[in-house]
């Protein structure tokens, strides 16, 4: 993806949360939610490696704070908008990733069941391509049920 704007030079590269919330319930009317959660963690996760790979951070020996930083000025205020990352911690062999004001959820009702797919996937891939480990991932917690924060948890597959 260019990050030239000439194609865009009034209105820049940032779309609102509106469209990008209709493109996921479009896709949830047209393949179900399965297939659409699917599709979107799987582009995520294409859209974390290319990031890491643009801020040459594959296979980082950083700690997780300084990683955690760098993502957080790339995805959060200071970049694309698509959540904060608050922190990465490592929790035994899992790593966990603590996410707020995620692109996923907002806009979203109290009690909501909507899952961080687009935004799981593209931490996802983000730490596969730090890390060079297989990863799996699942939210863990969620802002919408009363969650602090929207939690991903990684840990390595053998």
């Amino acid at each position: 993806m260019s990050n030239s704007l000439s194609s865009r030079p009034t209105l820049g590269q940032f779309s609102s949360i509106v469209c990008f919330k209709s493109v996921i319930t479009g896709m949830e009317e047209a393949l179900g939610e399965k297939a659409t959660a699917i599709s979107l963690i799987t582009a995520g996760r294409a859209r974390g490696k290319d990031l890491v790979k643009s801020l040459g951070l594959s296979g980082s020996t950083e700690d997780l704070a300084v990683i955690s930083a760098k993502l957080n000025e790339a995805v959060g205020a200071n970049g694309t908008h698509l959540t904060a990352i608050d922190k990465i911690v490592q929790d035994g062999d899992a790593i966990k990733v603590y996410c707020s004001e995620t692109i996923c959820s907002a806009g979203e009702p109290e009690g909501s069941s909507r899952k961080c797919t687009f935004t799981l996937g593209a931490v996802w891939g983000a730490l596969a391509e730090v890390t060079g480990k297989k990863l799996r991932g699942t939210q863990t917690e969620s802002v919408l049920r009363g969650g602090t924060h929207d939690v991903f948890e990684f840990t390595p597959v053998e």
